[in-house]
């Protein structure tokens, strides 16, 4: 059982997004004034309502009322739970989600010293790669694959020199790093003989890091004729193959915007890509492409060229691509194929060709949606009324698999243009492919297909609260707009007795943002995320034609400075009403005056 996520990593985490590009990764929003736009996801409408607030880190539909920050549209729109959301989000921004304090902690301190320990095999291996007596076989090697120190360095590139114990007695000095260094794929434990060695032995080193930049595990490139060839470190708790891309933390890091990525299938290929100043690549561990990879990637950027080589496994390969990146093709995602002469690899063949006309060759890539049809229509006579309808049967499941959108109806329209067949003919076809809807709420049992964002019922008109006819919801309205009118507010000031639904609310805005001075609107909705509170401060955030452009800090201080006089007028009221019925019960209305003015400036003092 997970540990709660802290409130505070919480706030740092929306305060590090930008809901915008969030948001239009998923749904392509148009600037419009101050806003961003678009037709809203979540109910059918042909007018855009849909709007983005950039500046609050705020969306809000006027049709359906949907709206929240970056972890509500991602709960929503990609149906996550919370705790889900916020890891996605985490992930994106390059941050580890901390957990709080409970059960079953040690696996996180397990995978830290694990990450610690790894860090200096790095480290090790470095060194050995310049110091070594063996090392000039590798140095060697790399020169002659045309590789400079500044891209061996880049990449961290290390010797594992020959010896089945060099690492083990490095890094091995207690039986608890020996364990770390088992568990984080470094040595192999050989149970029957009682002996550990080394994993890693005459070989090049590439180090392999994670969407932070931790390294989670290593590749072997053999130096002599030991098999396999390549070797990687096995799975482990930090280290996923199916799920990292090699070289992909050095892409995001050598591109401020990321716009393509380019997978390839070796190390050397994407170092030497680097080497040429093609410094968008990465390439997968030994494992076909997974969706796990492609939701990696496009978290980083709209579009994904694979390159294979043009020989049979190419081919095998490239249709497994296709069927990862098919549930991923939301509008606005791109995918492409680019097949290499026989006999050429990435590495060989941009030695040979330089990076410019290799970037012309990624240009000129095979858009998915040419490559499926070309694919299907392979040993077909598609002129044919028979090659026609095996076309539509092959390529129907294969459309039924992107997610709804503009993207599947052009393919669809493309298939009916193929074929002939009429869009009806093709629906009733892709409807026998199409999985039904999940019966329960388990993400885990929904298609590809059903994945899309929840539906709401639009409403004819939402009426928001009366905030103007109350002090305490305008007072939070206008917080909630421009949180930092809170810091002009005199801290001795006294809003603890007033009598009000919502004081309660607008006393612990205050008490969050005394503490944390500089929260957004965002993360004031996030901090009461899934409470009442929350809701209410989302349907006050909507209220902008209630809320003042200018002078916002102002208006809330005076609002606050009125709430007070009631305060204290409320209380001589109760006194004078107390002395009434008491002492003075024949006092007259002109005395009760005098009587409430003498109470004020005592009260004053």
């Amino acid at each position: 059982m997970a540990g709660r996520i802290p409130q505070n990593f919480i706030d740092d985490l929306l305060d590090r997004l930008d809901i915008v590009e969030v948001i239009d990764r998923r749904v392509p929003l148009k600037k419009s004034g101050r806003n961003y736009t678009a037709c809203c996801p979540f109910h059918d409408e042909k007018t855009p309502s849909f709007s983005v607030n950039q500046e609050k880190q705020f969306y809000y539909c006027f049709g359906c009322g949907a709206g929240g920050n970056a972890i509500g549209f991602l709960m929503d729109y990609d149906r996550m739970e919370f705790p889900e959301a916020v890891e996605s989000l985490a992930e994106a921004a390059g941050l580890e989600v901390p957990r709080e304090a409970g059960a079953f902690q040690e696996p996180p301190r397990q995978k830290k010293n694990i990450y610690t320990l790894l860090e200096k095999a790095t480290a090790h291996y470095c060194e050995q790669l310049r110091s070594h007596p063996q090392a000039q076989r590798a140095v060697d090697y790399l020169k002659q694959r045309g590789l400079s120190g500044e891209v061996a360095k880049a990449f961290d590139i290390g010797y594992a020199p020959p010896g089945w114990d060099i690492l083990l007695k490095q890094l091995g000095q207690s039986d608890e790093d020996k364990q770390l260094l088992i568990d984080g794929g470094m040595l192999i434990s050989n149970e029957e003989e009682n002996k550990l060695y080394d994993r890693f032995r005459d070989r090049i080193i590439f180090p392999i890091r994670d969407n932070r930049g931790r390294i989670v595990g290593f590749g072997g490139r053999v130096l002599g004729d030991d098999k396999p060839k390549y070797l990687n470190s096995p799975e482990t708790p930090v280290f996923h193959k199916g799920k990292e891309l090699y070289g992909l933390y050095q892409a995001r890091k050598s591109n401020r915007s990321l716009d393509r990525l380019l997978i390839v299938e070796g190390y050397m290929d994407v170092v030497a890509l680097a080497q040429h100043q093609i410094t968008w690549s990465a390439a997968t561990l030994g494992t076909a492409t997974s969706t796990e990879h492609l939701k990696r990637v496009f978290r980083h950027c709209p579009e994904v060229v694979f390159c294979f080589d043009g020989d049979e496994a190419g081919l095998k390969a490239a249709t497994r691509a296709l069927e990862a990146a098919l549930p991923m093709m939301e509008d606005g995602r791109q995918a492409k194929f680019l097949f290499l002469p026989q006999g050429e690899d990435p590495d060989s063949l941009v030695r040979k060709i330089g990076a410019h006309a290799f970037t012309r060759l990624v240009d000129q890539a095979t858009p998915l949606e040419t490559y499926l049809f070309d694919a299907q229509s392979a040993g077909l006579d598609i002129n044919s009324l028979d090659g026609k309808a095996r076309l539509s049967t092959l390529a129907a499941p294969l459309i039924s698999q992107l997610p709804d959108g503009v993207f599947k109806e052009l393919m669809m329209d493309s298939l009916a243009e193929r074929t002939g067949l009429s869009r009806d003919k093709l629906n009733s076809i892709l409807s026998k492919h199409t999985p039904p809807a999940p019966a329960n709420k388990n993400r885990a049992a929904i298609s590809p297909a059903s994945t899309q964002p929840k539906q709401r019922q639009a409403q004819d008109k939402w009426e928001p609260p009366e905030v103007t006819r109350n002090p305490v919801l305008y007072a939070i309205g206008l917080l909630l707009h421009q949180p930092k009118a809170a810091r002009g507010l005199d801290k001795h000031i006294q809003l603890d007795t007033i009598d009000n639904n919502h004081a309660a609310l607008l006393l612990a805005m205050l008490d969050l943002l005394g503490k944390r001075p500089n929260s957004t609107s965002a993360m004031l909705i996030g901090h009461w995320h899934g409470e009442n509170w929350g809701e209410t401060l989302r349907t006050l955030l909507q209220m902008d034609q209630l809320i003042p452009l200018d002078g916002m800090e102002e208006e809330f201080i005076d609002t606050i400075l009125m709430l007070e006089a009631r305060i204290k007028h409320r209380d001589i009221d109760r006194q004078v009403d107390k002395l009434s019925a008491s002492n003075y019960a024949d006092i007259s209305a002109d005395e009760k005056e005098q009587l409430k003015l003498l109470l004020s400036s005592k009260h004053s003092k």
